[in-house]
């Protein structure tokens, strides 16, 4: 039997310059994002669409969110696999498209772990582990683009 639960967000945006949405260029892409308990994170849009390139975008925070969600996952599963990871680093790219229309979409995701595990750990096991995460992510299970994992390992004995 499934179970459902909910994921909430406080979107608010901030842009109105005074005159709100009167001409295309008379507001910022600006907003706040703010969950219940939890330091509120101010956006804005693409910087290729107008927007502020030092606060994140929805793209940021997408590929974002597969990362963290993959090294959760990775975390979890390597730990039931008796493997012991002392450190986690990714590098995302997510690929975009930009049709003629105005359009766009991701059409597809990299991740490149680093990964620091004991000396003589299995990397052969953390590959498979990487290999089993699409079941269990959700957000990896929500996505419609192919998500490739290019991991990379060394040994490491605390963390660094």
């Amino acid at each position: 039997m499934s179970r459902n639960h909910d994921f909430t967000a406080k979107l608010r945006w901030t842009g109105n310059k005074g005159t709100g949405t009167s001409a295309y260029r008379a507001y910022t892409r600006n907003w706040t994002l703010e969950s219940a308990g939890k330091p509120a994170i101010a956006c804005s849009n693409d910087p290729l669409l107008g927007g502020d390139p030092a606060l994140y975008n929805p793209e940021d925070m997408l590929i974002a969110a597969l990362s963290s969600c993959h090294m959760l996952w990775f975390l979890h599963l390597a730990s039931d696999a008796g493997l012991i990871v002392h450190s986690y680093e990714d590098t995302p790219i997510g690929t975009g498209e930009c049709l003629p229309d105005g359009t766009g979409r991701f059409i597809r995701a990299l991740l490149q772990p680093r990964i620091g595990l004991i000396p003589g750990s299995d990397t052969k096991l953390a590959d498979e582990v990487h290999g089993r995460i699409h079941n269990h992510c959700f957000i990896a299970r929500s996505v419609n683009f192919p998500v490739r994992i290019s991991a990379s390992y060394f040994e490491c004995n605390g963390p660094d």
